[in-house]
């Protein structure tokens, strides 16, 4: 039963974050602000992390960084490997350190996508010496990471909904 929960679990990840793709890549659908609009897969695989092991967080991590990937058209695996490794280390600071709750999630999810995208500026902008870095950041990786985050509780109250809907036995205080 325990097995069967888990594929249930892990289906229902997959489809959220297929869905959330496809929600933040259909033009027009969510508004932009300042011309930006929000990466909802990041903060989806932010969130499972904090209710998966490490090695399934890592998964998903990498499969919502790698639809990002898809999306944007940069350098293929970038925003996988820093979301899997992220999502991993998220998962184990949950697990062993800190308590999962609302507040956990957003502190998780100010510093890892202030990492993603500020590292997808800093690499794919500013190092190759483009003009304006100033404008640009502040034009687009800003509005872009502000929107994002306020998905972040949305995204959290969503999967500790699933997390407790298909984890029965295990009550931890979410």
């Amino acid at each position: 039963m325990r097995d069967l929960n888990r594929l249930v679990r892990f289906l229902a990840y997959t489809l959220e974050l297929l869905v959330l793709f496809m929600l933040q890549e259909t033009p027009g659908l969510l508004p932009g602000i300042y011309g930006a609009r929000p990466v909802l897969a990041l903060p989806a695989g932010l969130a499972i992390a904090m209710f998966e092991e490490e090695t399934p967080a890592m998964a998903f991590g990498i499969a919502a960084g790698l639809l990002c990937d898809f999306g944007y058209s940069g350098v293929l695996g970038y925003h996988g490997l820093v979301l899997g490794v992220l999502c991993y280390f998220i998962s184990l600071a949950v697990r062993s350190f800190m308590q999962g709750n609302l507040a956990t999630a957003l502190l998780a999810g100010l510093v890892s996508l202030g990492l993603v995208m500020g590292g997808q500026w800093l690499f794919f902008y500013y190092l190759l010496g483009y003009s304006s870095p100033g404008y640009a950041f502040t034009r687009h990786y800003l509005p872009k990471y502000l929107y994002t985050m306020l998905f972040v509780p949305l995204l959290y109250l969503l999967n500790r909904g699933l997390s407790e809907a298909l984890h029965p036995s295990d009550k931890q205080g979410f």
